[in-house]
């Protein structure tokens, strides 16, 4: 990651805190771009007093104009953008049958149509010397889940939208891959665990290793997809889970 300009969405928290932390420790500069400027702010404050190098943006995904601004900023700020991270999301689990319409266009807009804005405009900026990217998904790509009729849906756009852009965007040495984690203890997670949408006990249960995934766990993931020693991996979802795919028997 040495000198390497990565540009993380929803990078203020979250998963996307603890990504774009590593990064900045890894010796990466890092333009964290996210819905919170002054979560934004505090972060890149953080991450600059501990001695590494960060600007914040303030940027909501679901704006094409507004992803353009961040992807500029960043080559404003550092002369060029080698890699991207999309970690912005939301989680909003409700019954199929009175699902507000504008509740599933919500998580539509930001889970998938934010996470193509938001690569499309970095690309751009990325055509003449190629670099990765990295969508965060989730196993809900692949396993359905009731009440997340709108999530599981787009994640697994975001999935069949990592294997496009992989192909299309080869030639131009641009590689992209997914990093799809189980439930992550992240606080969001927390949160849903005590509007009781989600049953701790019951999760860690039905996951091999026991637990949930902490965000390091998929930060690893996401610095590796990054890195040169994934340098022939490309249109892959690597999930993070724990075995929860694995696992099939009851």
């Amino acid at each position: 990651m040495q000198d390497k300009v990565i540009v993380i969405s929803g990078g203020a928290s979250g998963i996307g805190a603890e990504v774009s932390g590593r990064l900045a420790r890894e010796g990466a500069r890092v333009v964290i771009a996210d819905l919170n400027a002054v979560a934004a702010d505090v972060h890149a404050a953080s991450i600059v007093a501990a001695g590494g190098r960060a600007v914040a943006v303030a940027c909501d995904i679901t704006n094409p104009e507004l992803c353009e601004r961040v992807a500029q900023a960043a080559v404003d700020q550092f002369g060029t953008i080698d890699g991207v991270v999309n970690c912005a999301g939301i989680s909003k689990p409700h019954d199929s049958i009175s699902l507000p319409p504008a509740d599933w266009a919500r998580m539509v807009d930001v889970q998938l149509n934010g996470a193509f804005y938001f690569a499309q405009a970095c690309t751009k900026r990325m055509m003449d010397a190629g670099g990765a990217i990295v969508f965060i998904t989730s196993t809900n790509a692949e396993a359905a889940f009731p009440r997340r009729a709108a999530y599981c849906a787009a994640k697994a756009g975001v999935a069949m939208l990592t294997k496009v852009l992989a192909i299309e965007w080869a030639e131009k040495g641009i590689r992209v891959n997914a990093v799809g984690p189980a439930y992550v203890a992240t606080e969001m997670t927390q949160r849903n665990i005590a509007a009781g949408n989600v049953n701790e006990g019951q999760i860690t249960a039905r996951i091999p290793l026991g637990r949930l995934a902490q965000p390091a766990d998929v930060a690893d993931a996401v610095s590796f997809l990054l890195s040169d020693r994934a340098s022939f991996i490309t249109g892959h979802s690597l999930y993070v889970d724990g075995g929860w795919l694995a696992y099939g028997y009851f």
